[in-house]
């Protein structure tokens, strides 16, 4: 099998230059690999392999992957995040470290004349004792989500989260029905079916749908865990408000208690940072957004206008559904900065907020 995935790979190398992962694949390399090592650089692969189209094409399959296949890895990391081959991430939510912000050091909105927005932070994060899920098998995601629900316990006695957990997998205690689940799929609570994705079932992530999967939410609903989806754990925080610090605080405030809790070590690299599946969250894990309406600058019926002015500063445009969404009525866009890697967390959300400030000074010249 391994000599065929690399006849495979070579043949698809000329018809998809797109495909980080077919394009970074080197046969030398690969040679030099135990046999363990290149059936397990081969499940890495084969998303991208069974969907050439893929823009990554690989995924990591277990939590030493990244550095286990550095010299794969590192040309990977390098082509899609435009960074060296020996880039080293570092990990810092110290806003104070920061130049260019509020002296106060709360990042306010309301000061730039915007009202209430749409704000939300969040972060991919796996249990450092599991394979990840692309390597996990059916009984692996139960015992990961009986894991997590002894968790939810926890948050849920205390009152500033309190809630409620609903599971997925048949059987469990929180089971919920279709009609549940379809509820808080359209409230944005629950993550959508994942055996849908021909790029998460090739890659393995997707198998053994719906066992082990399930979302917590806070009373409030301005918190949520989502379980068994592309990382063992995505963790949000949203809110509608001004100050993007609440959110981004209550949001690390939150990894610290789950992460003291015994049995939640979260899974890191010294030289990347944070441990995702998919190598375009590595390092932060991080996406922080924000909804904004800007009726001038979309007037055409396009992005066009924002997307220029946001991209230099390394922001994303997106429609208020997600990526390739429609903007809204309004003018509504889902705004976000685009590097999960070689940034901090705290440069993260600075680079929101430097670019809602722009943002805002070219919607108000073209009004006057």
């Amino acid at each position: 099998m391994p000599s065929e995935l690399q006849e495979k790979v070579e043949t698809l190398k000329g018809r998809y230059p797109d495909n980080i992962a077919i394009q970074c694949f080197d046969s030398v390399y690969f040679n030099t690999l135990s046999d363990d090592h290149k059936r397990r650089l081969q499940k890495c692969l084969n998303s991208g392999v069974e969907n050439p189209d893929s823009e990554m094409g690989c995924y990591a399959c277990q939590p030493s992957d990244f550095d286990d296949f550095k010299p794969f890895f590192s040309k990977v990391l390098a082509r899609h995040h435009k960074v060296s081959e020996n880039a080293r991430h570092v990990n810092n939510w110290d806003l104070g470290s920061l130049e260019g912000l509020p002296a106060d050091g709360k990042l306010d909105i309301a000061k730039l004349g915007l009202p209430p927005l749409s704000m939300r932070v969040r972060v991919g994060r796996n249990l450092r004792e599991f394979a990840l899920p692309g390597s996990m098998t059916q009984n692996d995601r139960i015992r990961l989500e009986n894991r997590m629900m002894a968790v939810f316990d926890k948050l849920i006695a205390m009152p500033e989260f309190g809630g409620a957990y609903y599971s997925l997998t048949p059987g469990n205690p929180a089971f919920i029905d279709d009609n549940k689940y379809n509820e808080l799929v359209d409230a944005h609570i629950m993550f959508k079916r994942m055996d849908t994705d021909r790029y998460l079932t090739a890659a393995g992530i997707a198998a053994d749908w719906p066992f082990g999967r399930g979302c917590y939410v806070s009373e409030d609903r301005e918190f949520i865990i989502w379980v068994g989806e592309e990382d063992h754990l995505r963790i949000m925080c949203m809110k509608r408000g001004t100050v993007l610090n609440e959110v981004f605080d209550r949001l690390k405030s939150a990894l610290d208690l789950v992460e003291s809790i015994e049995g939640m070590e979260f899974a890191y690299s010294d030289d990347y940072g944070v441990v995702t599946s998919c190598p375009t969250n590595l390092g932060t894990g991080m996406r922080a957004s924000l909804h904004i309406a800007l009726p001038n600058l979309t007037a055409d019926g396009t992005d066009a206008k924002a997307k220029a002015i946001a991209k230099p500063l390394g922001l994303s445009v997106r429609g208020i559904g997600g990526e390739h969404t429609p903007i809204g009525v309004d003018g509504t866009l889902d705004i976000s900065p685009s590097a999960r890697f070689c940034i901090t967390e705290a440069e993260i959300l600075a680079a929101l907020y430097k670019g809602i400030v722009l943002l805002k000074d070219a919607e108000q010249q073209i009004e006057t």
